[in-house]
């Protein structure tokens, strides 16, 4: 039994994480300021005796040394998510996912962790033009929230070489599945367009739907995690891996996907009509990520393609969001 800290663990995959590694008979401590995460993504957690709920904030060192007291494992996941959220308040973004992001690693290394595993982001690669990406050709940052991501890195990097801190980061492609959020002005496109079409309104995509992404169901990262917590291949730690499926859809795809699945609940959302807007600032044409990497290194083999994941996804929304 390993103890485990999941920082933003009330969120969409701190909760999954959460759950999976309390499953799996470890120790799991969760921290979080309840900013954009939720209790009720806890309620199968708080079942579990080897479960432990810290309400604090990443920007507290006091928070950050409390929460690592005693534990083997943190999976850092606690950040402000979201491009637009960052043009509007970059100051706020890098507070959180900068400050905040190092004050955790000086917890970790204070406390003697034995591998410090952080979400990085596919906004990394900004500019970049080539497809599929692979992990050591980046471009120039889109946005602040992508400039806060690949500072991450930087910082990671720096621990590992000068403290001997083990990190792993695992650049997350457009997560979805069960548990995120459709609520809010940042809220992540598939759960969003979920819940509309459910309420029979029209999604807006925005530009002309021809954009694509990597979209990567919530198991597949979880798989991700629990390899490079497991991983004992020296080569395979301090550095930063594409947490994907390796293959793109465009929005216009996954909208047909959408309507496809949720009208086997009620024909009628076969019905509804898609609206297109103009294209987000920040945002990149088109994502693919290159998983060889983390397939050598870390023996990563994703069990669910876009159309699969949805299937379960649409599922549990179903229940969940009526």
């Amino acid at each position: 039994m390993n103890k485990i800290l999941v920082t933003g663990g009330a969120g969409f995959i701190g909760s999954n994480l959460c759950e999976y590694f309390l499953a799996k008979g470890h120790s799991v401590t969760c921290l979080d300021n309840f900013a954009t995460g939720h209790k009720h993504n806890l309620e199968k957690c708080f079942e579990y005796d080897t479960f432990k709920l810290i309400e604090g904030d990443i920007r507290n060192t006091d928070d950050c040394s409390n929460a690592v007291a005693g534990i083997d494992y943190v999976f850092h996941q606690a950040a402000l998510g979201s491009v637009p959220r960052s043009i509007n308040d970059p100051i706020t973004t890098n507070d959180v996912n900068v400050s905040g992001f190092l004050n955790m690693l000086v917890a970790a290394r204070d406390a003697n962790v034995k591998r410090f595993i952080y979400a990085a982001s596919s906004s990394t690669y900004g500019d970049s033009q080539g497809l599929p990406k692979v992990e050591d050709v980046i471009g120039k940052p889109l946005s602040p929230y992508a400039i806060t991501k690949y500072v991450n890195e930087l910082y990671a990097e720096i621990f590992s070489k000068t403290y001997g801190l083990e990190t792993i980061g695992l650049r997350y492609f457009n997560v979805f599945g069960r548990k995120q959020d459709p609520n809010g002005a940042y809220a992540a496109v598939i759960p969003k367009f979920v819940m509309q079409l459910m309420q029979l309104e029209s999604p807006k995509i925005n530009g002309d739907g021809n954009y694509s992404r990597d979209f990567t169901y919530i198991d597949n990262v979880i798989q991700m995690n629990d390899s490079a917590m497991n991983t004992t291949n020296k080569e395979a730690i301090n550095t930063v891996y594409n947490t994907a499926f390796g293959d793109r859809n465009t929005l216009n795809d996954l909208m047909t996907y959408l309507k496809k699945y949720l009208s086997e609940y009620n024909p009628e959302i076969e019905k509804v009509t898609i609206e297109y807007g103009p294209n987000r600032a920040g945002d990149i044409p088109h994502s693919l990520a290159s998983i060889d990497k983390a397939k050598n290194l870390l023996g990563y083999d994703p069990k669910f393609s876009l159309q699969e994941g949805l299937k379960e996804a649409v599922a549990w929304y179903w229940v969940n969001l009526k």
